[in-house]
């Protein structure tokens, strides 16, 4: 019975169906519940078949960075932050069955590859035997898919760009400023000399009591 490929299937399936819930669960929470797993599941099949780097990676920052993401969505949805903060309590089914999914394929990670001789594909091993996981990506990854990289750094820098202009509009009750109308300004604009005629002050009142006395 090979191990490796039923942990993989399971892996993968995991991740499909926690993708799936991702956009078909209604509440946010939830939804950040599962995107966690469907990227500790995607880790593990990259963990399974020896790519520790694109593992631990796809954890510290996907999974590391997934309530900054969040965040994003509370800001460009308008969510009523305060109704969510209301009764965490009704989220710990789901947080818990997240939390025990995670746990299950850990110890079945650990179990595979202690059962494995050699990691998954069986190239792995003469490859890493060369130089380290990291060595080996950094190297495919800025000579023979240099191309495809700048790619998708030129993909990913429209997509912050579009994340904050979507979040960039117009709301009433706010004070916001327009850089485009602030560099189009002239002097006519922020000066208006205007010609008023001259009138003799009149006098203090002490000064004509004192005259209408004399």
């Amino acid at each position: 019975m090979d191990w490796i490929k039923i942990a993989f299937y399971a892996f993968a399936a995991t991740a499909v169906v926690s993708a799936g819930a991702v956009i078909s669960v209604r509440n946010p929470v939830n939804a950040v519940l599962c995107l966690i797993l469907t990227f500790f599941s995607v880790a593990c099949v990259w963990l399974l078949v020896g790519a520790e780097f694109l593992g631990v990676a796809l954890i510290l920052v996907y999974v590391g960075a997934v309530m900054v993401l969040f965040l994003f969505v509370v800001m460009m949805l308008d969510i009523d932050v305060a109704a969510l903060r209301e009764g965490w309590v009704k989220f710990l089914p789901v947080g818990m069955v997240v939390a025990v999914v995670m746990l299950v394929q850990v110890l079945t990670l650990l179990g595979v590859r202690a059962r494995a001789a050699a990691p998954f594909p069986e190239n792995a091993a003469s490859i890493a035997a060369d130089a380290s996981n990291t060595k080996w990506l950094a190297g495919y990854l800025f000579t023979d898919f240099i191309l495809p990289f700048e790619f998708a750094a030129v993909i990913l820098t429209v997509a912050v760009v579009a994340a904050v202009m979507i979040t960039l509009r117009k709301r009433t009750g706010i004070k916001t400023q327009n850089p485009a109308e602030q560099s189009r300004v002239k002097a006519s604009d922020r000066l208006r000399m205007v010609s008023m005629p001259a009138e003799k002050p009149a006098p203090p009142a002490s000064a004509a009591e004192g005259e209408g006395q004399a």
